[in-house]
């Protein structure tokens, strides 16, 4: 039995870049649902009585049990069916959960609706990045890679400014339930423009998900950059969760200024270091080692930079400090899920990034957030509201760890590539 072994999207640029602006979106909402909490730790942690250890399990560990374990058959599922449809339906899902979140009255129910966001999202991102990698050719994938990753930032910035003034001016609950409704109400937009591509050869064959490991196990850049990616993650979901929480403490911040505050530092930062990854990846791709020796380099400056913010007396010292690695600690992005797609086979491509993705969220998501928090927790009596603040010192220097794995990663990447195939 044969296999599909290329794609050939026959769509305009207009409709390509359509096709981008609407995965943009969903994604951008695929963060807002996740970072609403981080802003809301203060109010919520008040009215249920929690613990940072518990927050911290609630921003990651509830989230990405399932979010990552069901990647993978999602992700098989959008390979052998609709892509588009297994987004639409996500979208949906999560999107309920996270209303749902605004309803709980108990750390159990909260972690309950935050399982379901999980499962929800868990369909989002791999197919998206199988139709990006469908509809754009190889010499701008990186960038349309990049483009669509700066829902990151977007939805992280989004996800603060709104939680904070909804919280504010209403409660934290309706926070929840306005941008839950906000996501069902875009899911059937997003399906009846997004389409999905038309393949050179018909797929008569399916690739098993034993296939793909198999391919993916025998390749050592692989795992290298899955695990470098995941401590990135685990320092950058931890603090991105985290750090509002930490303006409050330490600098004194009320709610809705240090919502701002962080939205600057991502929206300034985030964003053009997301895009500027994409870019510089495909100006670079000549020599496929530069795909991991790009975040590299960007790691190596972002740890010694987020520390000194951390330390910083004052907090407008502290935003100079925080601004060049909040572009840097995500600029990986762009150029390490391009590569990623590369080291399979077209028509395995949403379940080989839903692999790597298993190893980045389960590590990177599942800890990061819980880490900080029972840090924050073990050290408050001996440094009081300062405890988050030095949490977050600590876990910054995961990004020495992702450094050294990156480097290592180039050679291998080299040999593991798989040139496109023409249809």
């Amino acid at each position: 039995m044969t296999e599909t072994v290329a794609t050939a999207p026959k769509a305009s640029p207009g409709y390509s870049a359509l096709v981008l602006a609407m995965l943009l979106l969903v994604y951008t909402f695929n963060f807002l649902d996740r970072q609403i909490l981080g802003i809301l730790v203060q109010p919520i942690k008040a009215e249920l009585g929690l613990s940072d250890t518990q927050l911290g399990l609630l921003g990651g560990t509830a989230f990405a049990i399932l979010y990552s374990t069901l990647a993978i058959p999602l992700a098989l599922i959008a390979d052998r069916t609709s892509r588009s449809w297994v987004i639409t339906i996500s979208l949906t899902v999560w999107s309920l959960f996270t209303a749902l979140c605004g309803l709980a009255t108990s750390f159990t129910q909260m972690f309950l609706f935050r399982l379901g966001v999980g499962v929800g999202e868990a369909g989002g991102v791999a197919p998206s990045y199988a139709l990006i990698t469908d509809y754009f050719p190889p010499e701008r994938r990186a960038r349309a890679l990049g483009i669509y990753s700066m829902g990151i930032p977007i939805g992280l910035a989004l996800g603060t400014v709104l939680g904070a003034f909804i919280a504010t001016y209403v409660n934290w609950r309706a926070a929840f339930i306005t941008v839950g409704v906000a996501g069902i109400l875009i899911a059937p937009v997003f399906r009846l423009i997004v389409k999905e591509p038309v393949r050179a050869v018909a797929p008569v064959g399916r690739a098993p998900v034993s296939a793909v490991f198999a391919i993916l196990a025998r390749k050592p850049s692989f795992w290298l950059m899955a695990f470098a990616a995941s401590m990135s993650s685990l320092a950058g979901y931890g603090l991105a969760f985290w750090v509002p929480s930490l303006m409050i403490r330490s600098y004194g911040f009320d709610l809705q200024g240090a919502a701002l505050y962080f939205a600057s530092l991502l929206l300034v930062g985030g964003a053009s270091g997301v895009f500027l990854g994409g870019v510089l990846a495909d100006k670079l791709g000549g020599d496929r080692g530069n795909y991991a020796k790009l975040p590299a380099f960007a790691w190596l400056i972002t740890g010694p930079l987020f520390i000194a913010g951390f330390l910083s007396p004052s907090p407008w010292i502290a935003w100079a400090f925080l601004l060049i690695p909040n572009a840097l600690n995500i600029l990986w992005l762009g150029p390490i899920t391009t590569a990623v797609q590369h080291l399979v086979p077209p028509h395995m491509r949403a379940t080989a990034s839903a692999s790597f993705l298993l190893i980045n969220n389960l590590i990177g998501l599942g800890a990061g957030s819980f880490a900080i928090g029972a840090l924050s927790d073990a050290l408050k009596l001996s440094f009081g509201a300062d405890a988050l603040r030095y949490s977050a010192v600590a876990v910054a220097c995961f990004y020495v760890l992702a450094t050294i794995l990156a480097f290592l990663a180039v050679r291998p990447l080299r040999r593991d590539w798989v040139d496109e195939v023409a249809g």
